[in-house]
This record gives C-alpha cells, structure tokens and sequence, in this order.
C-alpha cells in the first residue's frame, strides 16, 4: 500500500531521470573519457546489493587476466569523498578514507584505491598514476559524466519495480538494463557468493558456533546476514543495528550488552571498531562472504573479449 500512495512521486522521478539520461543518449551532452578502459560493478536500486564483494571478485578476475587494476570508491561520509584523491598504501582508516575504503584494504592490502565521488577526476588521476591499468568502480553506473566501457549490474529479484520514493529503484529498469552490458543474473550468468566467513580479530579464542553472539553492524539490509548466520549454524543472540555507514562512534553503542558476550562484526563495520577503546579485550567476530559469478571462466572469458575490444577501439 505505502508503494502505491508514493507511485506519483516515483512516476516524477523516473520522468526526471528519462529526461537526464536522454541528454546523454542524444548526443546533447557527451561523458568524458579521461581513461579506459573503465569497468562498472553497479546496481539499480538503492541499497545493498552485493556490490563491493562482487567488485573484490571482479578485481581478482581482471588481474588473473594480466591487467592492473585501480578500484574507484565514492568514499561515502568521509572528509575524501569530495573530489578525487589516490589513497596512500597501508591500512587505511574509515573516518578519512571511507568505510568502504577502508574494507577493501583491509581484505586486500595490495589493492590500489581511488577514492572520491567526482568519478571523472578519479579517472584523470587513474590514468596518470596508473595509465595502463582498469579502473573498476564500486558503484558509480548511474554516473552518466564518465564514459564507462563495460557495466555489470546486479538486480536482484524484487515484485516492486518503482523508482524512489514509491520503490527501491535509482531509474527506471528499462534505462539501466538497456545500457548494461551484463545484468545479473541472466542466462548465461548468475551471483553466488560462498558461505559465511567468520574470522575472529579480538579477544580470547573462543568457537564461534558455540557462542551466543551480538551482532553490531551498520550495513543495508541487516536482516539478510541474521538470517544467513542463523542458516549456517550460528547463534545470534541480540543485534544493535543502526542505518548503513553510520560512523559507530556512539558512546552508548554497546549500552545493554552484556559485557562478556561474543560480538559479530562485518568487515565494513570493523574498520570503523577497530580503534574503539570499549572493543578492546572483547571477543569480536568479523563475517564477511565472497561472491563469485558462475559459470567463473566462461565470465572471465567475457571479460577478457570486453577489455580486448576496447584496447582494440583505443589504438585504431
């Protein structure tokens, strides 16, 4: 009901956004191309989607292919999300870099990062730090100014196909899908991510699954990572959830658990609790999973067509 009383305000949207993208699909206006090839792991709703460990997984793609790779955040609710900055080597911390950032680097130390919302000026310095890699960006489809070579966008299943406020959609579907180069899942291809990774990162050694375990997280759409918990065989005994990139730093964050219970974390949530004084000696658990698309090699043999037509279009 809520959906269908919001539908004119979603109709305006939409009418707003068919009315931006066709100054583009026209001609009116042309996306700058300051480097290539650019790759897009993006989405069409707002939310969590999957994004950020498809991104990882398509970085280790590309890489496995020969070719370097920069990873573009927008570095949402962080000092460095205005304009376009590399990040430094070494670990890197959520309240300048960006929780997201901050997750990648500490999954994978060895990732090149640029951070930034203006994703045209992270190309210009993706091209003069790093000329011959790919630039991957996390998110960032609906950035029309930057001309993006090849678009992989996750959809997931939904019954509401109404663009913000009525629905979950950032345009309307058939613009997003009609850009894409790949939305999944399709018939060729399809997400599957692997079982819950929890690694302990503090505190003394204790079994996850016999634990009872509070989850604290600031991420979108909690609901799904209790439920995957539960599925695998994990006890989740109470949850402080507060709205995705909240910074966690909350005096009264961990007001009413008990102080000798077993936390459960995820990495985007870690990298902003690392440094809290009230987290320290406690029993932390981070959960994370991987994603994969499926069938991997029949994808990375896509990929690999895409990035060699567009090295092919660049030197004609």
């Amino acid at each position: 009901m809520p959906a269908l009383l919001l539908s004119p305000l979603g109709a305006l949207y939409a009418i707003g956004w068919w009315a931006y993208e066709g100054i583009y699909r026209t001609g009116l206006k042309k996306a700058f191309e300051p480097h290539a090839p650019v790759v897009t792991v993006g989405n069409l709703m707002a939310g969590g989607t999957g994004k950020s460990p498809m991104t990882l997984f398509v970085s280790g793609i590309i890489q496995n292919l020969g070719r370097d790779v920069v990873v573009s955040v927008s570095g949402y609710g962080s000092p460095s999300s205005q304009g376009a900055q590399m990040a430094p080597d070494g670990p890197l911390r959520a309240s300048q870099w960006g929780d997201e950032a901050s997750m990648f680097r500490w999954l994978e130390p060895s990732l090149k990062l640029v951070v930034g919302r203006d994703r045209v000026e992270a190309a210009r310095l993706v091209h003069s730090s790093f000329p011959g890699a790919v630039m991957l960006m996390d998110d960032g489809f609906q950035h029309l100014r930057l001309r993006q070579h090849t678009t992989i966008v996750l959809d997931p299943l939904t019954y509401n196909r109404f663009c913000l406020p009525a629905g979950p959609y950032r345009e309307p579907r058939s613009t997003g899908t009609r850009r894409a180069d790949l939305v999944l899942p399709d018939h060729r291809f399809h997400q599957a991510r692997s079982d819950t990774i929890v690694k302990q990162v503090s505190g003394l050694e204790a079994d996850p699954k016999t634990s009872a375990l509070h989850l604290v997280c600031a991420i979108a759409r909690p609901f799904r990572l209790t439920k995957s918990l539960e599925a695998e065989g994990y006890r989740v005994a109470g949850a402080r959830l507060l709205p995705d990139h909240d910074p966690l730093t909350a005096g009264t964050l961990l007001k009413g658990l008990d102080s000798s219970a077993a936390l459960i974390v995820t990495a985007k949530d870690w990298v902003k609790l690392c440094d809290r004084p009230d987290f320290a000696g406690r029993t932390v658990f981070v959960a994370h999973y991987e994603a994969r698309i499926e069938p991997e090699q029949d994808f990375a043999e896509w990929l690999g067509r895409q990035l060699d037509e567009e090295a092919g279009q660049t030197t004609a």
